[in-house]
Parts: C-alpha cells; structure tokens; sequence
C-alpha cells in the first residue's frame, strides 16, 4: 500500500512532458504544471506563434503566459526526494506516457463534442437563412410580376388617357376651323353684298354721266333746261368715304385666344408632368427602404421649394426668389386670391410634395414649419386653417430654443438640441414624415407613421408678436 502511495504521490509531481519529477516547476493559468524548460521547449524558444496551449487540457492562451517558478512546489519536490521518491521504472514512465496520450485522447474527444455542438447549431442557423432567403426569391419573383404587370396596366391606361387628349384637343381644333370657316363665310358674304352694291352704284354712275356729257353738247337751250333737274338729281352715295379695308389679319384675336391655352395647357402638363416624374422613379421596388442616417444621404432626396405668393398672408413679404418669408407690420400689396391665408400669418410652397423629399428651413424669432394637404382652409377659425390644429396639417413649432409637434389639435411636447436650423424629410408613400434639428449632425426631434391620401405642400407660418422680428427661409442645398 505504501508503495502505490508513492506512486499516487510520483503520478502528481511528474512533468507530463519529460515523465520526470518536477524540476524549477512552473504553473500555467490552467493550473497545470511542468518543468520550465519543458514547457519553454514545448511553446518553442521564440515567441514566434500567436497562440499557446496547455499540453494535457489543450486551453489555449492568446498571449504567451509569463513563466514564473512556483517556490512552494520546489520546496516540495526537494522534501519529496528526501523521503526517497526518485525516477520511476520503466514500465511506469511507460504507465505515465499511455495515461498522458489517453488523457489527450479524452480531451479531444470532449472538445470534438463541444465542437460538434457547435456545428449543429451553425448549421441550423444557416439552414434557417437558407430558408428566409429562399422565401424572399419568391417574393421578389412575384413582385418582378407584379411590376410587370403594374408598368404595362399603367402604359395602357395612360395611353387611353392621353389618347382622349389628343381627341378632345382635336375636337377643339375642328370646333376652332369650323368657327373660324363660317365666320370668313359671313365676312365675306358681307363684303359681296357691299361690293356688289358699289358695282351697281358705279354703274348707275357712269350712265347719269353719260347723260350729262350727251346734255351739256345740246344746243337748245329750252331741251338743257327742262332735262337737267332730272338728271342732276343724284342718288345718296352708298359709298362711304370712312370705309377703310381691314388688316391682313382678320383673326388675330382667334389665334392669341388660342395660343394662351397652349401656353396655360404646357404650364399645367409642366407642373403635372414633375409629380408624374416624381411618381415614376420613385416606385418602392422592396417592401420598404431604409430611412437615411446621415445628413448625405438626406442630400440625396433634397428638394429646391419655393413659397407661393398667392397663398401668403398680406403681411407676410417674400423676398429671395420666393424662399424667403418675413413678417411685417403693414400688409403687401398683394392681389385678392382664393387661395390666400386671411386667419394666420402662413403660407404654402408653390410645389407638390410626393415621394421622398427633404428640405431645411433657417428660422428666426417664433417660427412654425408645417407640412399640410392642398386643400386645407384658408380662412375660417383656427381648427380650420392654423397649421396643426387639424386633420389636414402637421407642425413642428419652435419658439425660446424648444419645441412642440401638433396635429390635428393635439399638442405633443418635443425635447431636442435647440437649433436656428429645422431639417423636414417626408417619405409620402411610405406614410412618413420626420422633423430634424440641424448642426453638425441631423438629431431627430419627432417621427410620425400616418397614412397620406394625397400631395402635400410645404408650410411656414410666423406667429411673433413682434413684426420683423419673425422669418423663414428654405435653403437651397448642396
């Protein structure tokens, strides 16, 4: 018994690598010990490799672990040599090799285990995305259908469409001629009768001279006098000495008429013609496309607006090309429109908001930026036309470095970075619209998920007490 003691004792002070008694043993992080030069020969005298592993248990270290002699195990070893434990047999280093292979056979196997867990689990994740993306070719070869047949149902119908334009414009040009035929056939009938009426006239004319030539060669003085008072009285003239031909051009007032409404027509079919363009390279291919992050890719969507004079309250002036907006105390001269504000000092972008569109507006004093349908009110109380406190309209305000979102009469409260400069990206398909204060960086104040039912137009209202003291300005991006 006492001797397999000391081979217990020999088994757990042996180097697993020489089969010999510690000698200056180290212990790695492990807990693992060897001599110091076998573990160095072990890892190699260079560092040279990234990685070093533990040669029972296979634990791997990223930095080669520092070496330090562990006293207490040499102080051991020197009274476990003193007590007569020395080299072992034969056949036991031969025991001690066998159990070190055994030991890393069983290490291997417990890792291959692990390891093999782990493949599984991989497996199932790719197999699970191998699947996802499967589905999604699917879907995206329904929806390469679905553009198909969209593009060609929309090519036919807008081919209908302007199909009945160019009949009705046709109509309207047959309609034109036929005007313009029978009113030449009425001219001219009118001067026939009038030409006519002076052929006679001339010819009457001509015969009375004749008389009057035959009678002044007439020698009886009794013949003279009786035949002149009949001949000498002459018919009133139908001939007038006003008469004056008319111009080359008798329908000139026809052609200006005309070419006004193409000229109306081409500014219509040239606003119209913009959101038609809008609409087609803007069709969302993908469920849904990724918001932009930074302030170049909100770049990418800018949109150059200008404010709409006949929308602008009459105290409001606009100045720079029409970007700019300024409260003033006396109003402007503007003309009387339907389509002017009389409530709030507000108004609207000339253009239509479709698609993805991002503008920025430079503030000064109380400012309100507003996104609002084409058909809110423009007068009536401030439930009808005041930007926000409707269905209609949506507005961020900013006023004393804070803010505050409204819709539809309900006041949301809005915390952010106070900024001169309001950032406003509108994703119309998609129901989305954003308000952002702009410095360096874009820091989103507040997000709204709705649903748009028809274009929309940009909005500014300034809503200081103080004339002058209140402006806008959407800026032109580069």
């Amino acid at each position: 018994m006492a001797q397999k003691g000391v081979e217990l004792d020999r088994e757990s002070f042996s180097c697993s690598i020489c089969l010999d008694l510690l000698k200056d043993p180290v212990t790695i992080p492990c807990g693992h010990s060897y001599c110091m030069k076998c573990i160095q020969s072990f890892w190699g005298e260079e560092d040279e490799e990234k990685i070093h592993s533990c040669p029972q248990c296979r634990q791997t270290f990223t930095a080669r672990p520092v070496l330090v002699k562990s006293t207490m195990l040499a102080a051991l070893m020197e009274e476990l040599k003193r007590s007569g434990l020395q080299a072992a047999p034969a056949d036991h280093c031969y025991a001690g090799a066998e159990d070190v292979a055994c030991h890393d056979t069983v290490s291997a196997a417990a890792e291959r285990t692990e390891r093999q867990r782990e493949l599984e689990e991989s497996r199932q994740i790719i197999q699970q995305r191998i699947q996802d993306a499967e589905k999604d070719v699917k879907l995206l070869e329904q929806e390469v259908k679905n553009i198909h047949v969209s593009a060609d149902q929309t090519v036919e119908d807008c081919e209908k469409t302007f199909s009945q334009l160019i009949r009705l414009l046709q109509e309207r040009s047959r309609d034109v001629e036929q005007q313009v035929r029978s009113q030449q056939q009425t001219e001219v009938s009118r001067v026939r009768e009038l030409q006519e009426k002076l052929e006679q006239e001339i010819a009457e004319l001509k015969r009375t001279d004749g008389q009057l030539e035959q009678l002044s060669h007439t020698e009886d003085h009794t013949e003279f006098l009786l035949s002149f008072p009949s001949l000498s009285a002459l018919s009133e003239s139908t001939h007038s000495s006003s008469f004056h031909t008319a111009p080359l051009r008798y329908f000139e007032d026809v052609t200006a008429a005309v070419s006004e409404a193409r000229d109306k027509l081409q500014d219509i079919l040239s606003e119209t013609w913009t959101n038609i363009s809008l609409r087609v390279t803007e069709v969302d291919v993908l469920l849904s496309q990724p918001e932009p992050t930074t302030r170049a890719a909100f770049f990418r969507y800018s949109r150059e607006l200008t404010l709409d004079p006949n929308t602008a309250h009459k105290q409001l002036l606009l100045s720079k090309e029409n970007r700019k907006v300024t409260l003033m105390k006396n109003e402007q001269p503007y003309s009387e429109h339907p389509d002017r504000f009389t409530g709030f000092y507000q108004v609207l972008s000339r253009e239509s908001l479709t698609g993805r569109c991002h503008w920025e507006v430079e503030m000064r004093g109380d400012v309100c930026v507003a996104v609002a349908s084409k058909n809110i009110s423009r007068g009536g109380d401030w439930t009808e036309s005041c930007f926000g406190n409707n269905d209609k309209s949506w507005a961020l305000y900013y006023s004393n470095n804070s803010y505050r979102f409204d819709h539809n009469k309900v006041e949301t409260p809005v915390s952010g970075p106070p900024s001169s400069r309001v950032g406003v990206f509108l994703d119309h398909t998609a129901g989305i619209l954003s308000f952002y204060s702009v410095s360096e960086t874009m820091t989103l104040l507040h997000r709204v998920q709705t649903t748009f039912t028809q274009p929309l137009l940009a909005g500014v209202w300034c809503y200081c007490w103080l004339p002058s003291e209140a402006s806008a300005e959407l800026m032109k991006l580069k």
